[in-house]
């Protein structure tokens, strides 16, 4: 009997050990190794070189890499277009300490019904670029409609104040709410910032980290964006792709997505952070040859494959 129950204790031993194993999450190293592989092996990431790629969490940069030929280093300074929208989403959340109003709601989510904006003149302040040809004009139309535009921000930052702030003016105050170190090009809240992929990883990993008041609002009231399946959707540079728009980000969550908060911007800078908020990651690159949404919609393709590795362990 006694040796009876010790086989059957064994075996429970075993089993238990057996069943621990089969679900034991990838090391770092593991999840770090497959990153590697994806950015350097997979075809949409061959597709994009050369680049910069990191990811971290709260702590940090747990892994990184450059790819291709006179690929951008981490500190390597680079106009990021759109990815400037989560950063100005961000510094309204600090300012607001988190509880947006309804009317940051739709500025930030493209519903405001600013969309005639441009682009801005260097040495222009806001009010200045906002006052500039059509930017600052409305289209009722357009009001409580998704419409990607830089309108929404540019406007917004008016209404919060900042219209007297030239390029340092609104670095300096967003810098100094953020705990950043971005310089801005020209004063559009939407596109103007120039960073590194280590001055955006640190944004990225203190939102991460819960020192930003974004964190809680990632996700949040997000708005249908495909003018062709949703008829409050007008113009959308991905318009096609059932995915989402939140407070100054994307969610992810089309067919083939996997529910990340991401920005990307047209001449490639791809950041985003994990759906479970505990991860970030960054694709830092310059397209040379301009072409629309197409280099950040690349960039965000190949993120995808270097952030799924890293999720199990295992390039594809």
């Amino acid at each position: 009997m006694i040796m009876t129950m010790r086989r059957a204790t064994l075996t429970v031993l075993v089993a238990t050990l057996l069943a621990s194993t089969a679900h034991a999450q990838p090391s770092t190293d593991q999840r770090a190794a497959a990153a590697r592989a994806a950015a350097q092996g997979s075809d949409q990431c061959k597709a994009v070189q050369p680049f910069y790629w990191s990811i971290g969490d709260a702590r940090g940069v747990l892994a990184d890499g450059r790819v291709g030929a006179r690929a951008p280093e981490a500190t390597t300074k680079m106009p990021i277009a759109s990815a400037s929208k989560l950063v100005y989403a961000a510094f309204i959340a600090q300012q607001r300490h988190g509880q947006l109003t309804a009317d940051d709601v739709r500025y930030l989510t493209f519903t405001s019904g600013y969309t005639n904006f441009r682009n801005c003149r260097r040495g222009q302040t806001i009010a200045e670029c906002d006052a500039m040809r059509s930017n600052g004009e409305h289209d009722p139309a357009n009001d409580g409609k998704f419409f990607y535009n830089g309108g929404h921000m540019e406007h917004h930052a008016v209404l919060e104040g900042l219209g007297a702030l030239d390029d340092a003016g609104l670095a300096g105050a967003v810098n100094a709410s953020l705990g950043t170190s971005f310089r801005y090009l020209q004063p559009q809240l939407a596109g103007g910032i120039s960073a590194s992929a280590a001055d955006y990883g640190e944004f990225l990993r203190r939102i991460v980290g819960g020192q930003l008041q974004m964190k809680s609002l990632l996700g949040t009231h997000a708005v249908c964006t495909n003018p062709k399946t949703c008829g409050t959707a007008v113009a959308s540079p991905i318009g096609g792709v059932d995915v989402h728009y939140s407070i100054g980000h994307w969610v992810e969550d089309d067919a083939n997505g996997d529910g990340a908060f991401s920005s990307a911007g047209a001449f490639g800078f791809y950041p985003w952070i994990s759906r479970d908020e505990t991860t970030w990651g960054v694709l830092a690159r310059m397209s040379f040859t301009f072409d629309g949404a197409r280099a950040g919609a690349a960039s965000l393709m190949c993120g995808r494959e270097i952030r799924a590795a890293w999720t199990r362990g295992a390039a594809r």
